[in-house]
Order: structure tokens, then C-alpha cells, then sequence
């Protein structure tokens, strides 16, 4: 574990502020969790579950980021995951790029939108 956040503070002495800061947080209704609990499960009783799902979820985020280079080429990234009270992991994740975002660009980049809570259950 030490390593790794040795090797996190090498990449930003030598790569600077990172370009993007994100979470991901895991949601205990994704279908690949409800599909698989038994009839009176919850998420937090199948850490084995979340733990896997949650994994795939990240490597698929990841390699969306990383790879398909969605906001530039990606010179540098780190995560680390943490588990929250109430049983779910989310991730903290920095990504530096090649190319770095000027804030005029932000908002064609980045959106929020509040959940359909008719489909966010």
C-alpha cells in the first residue's frame, strides 16, 4: 500500500496538478447486484458481490477514460477505493492528460443531471 501512494506522489511531482478529479460510487441497484441477492438481501449483506460488480464497473470506467482518450490522451491516472458506511465502495480517481483542459472548456466537457426518479429507484 505504500508503494502505491509513493508511486502516486511521484506522478504529481513530476506530472503537476492533475486535469480531472472524479468519483464513481458504487449504486446497490444496479441490476448485476438486485439480480443476484437472494429474496430479503440487501447489497450490504453480499460484500463478495458488490466488491466484484463494483470492479468490473471501475475497469470498464477506466478503460473508457484511458483508452477511447474520451477527454484527450491520458498521460497519467490513479484511483483508490474506499467503502463507505453504509457498505458501498466508491473510487477517487485523478487523471492527468497530454493536453491540458483550459476552464473555458469545462462546460462542454462535464454535465450533471439530477436522477429520473422514476428509473433511479
Amino acid at each position: 500500500m505504500h508503494e502505491y501512494t509513493q508511486d502516486a506522489l511521484c506522478i504529481a511531482q513530476t506530472k503537476g496538478k492533475p486535469c480531472l478529479f472524479m468519483t464513481f460510487t458504487c449504486n446497490a441497484q444496479w441490476p448485476e447486484i438486485t439480480d443476484n441477492l437472494l429474496p430479503h438481501q440487501q447489497a450490504r449483506d453480499r460484500h463478495d458481490l458488490v466488491a466484484r460488480v463494483f470492479k468490473c464497473k471501475l475497469k470498464k470506467l477506466m478503460d473508457l477514460l484511458t483508452k477511447s482518450n474520451i477527454f484527450g490522451e491520458v498521460v497519467a491516472w490513479v484511483y483508490s477505493i474506499e467503502w463507505q458506511k453504509r457498505g458501498l465502495p466508491h473510487a477517487h480517481i485523478l487523471i492527468w492528460l497530454k493536453n491540458k483542459i483550459h476552464p473555458d472548456q469545462y462546460d462542454n466537457i462535464i454535465s450533471a443531471e439530477l436522477p429520473d426518479p422514476e428509473k433511479d429507484t
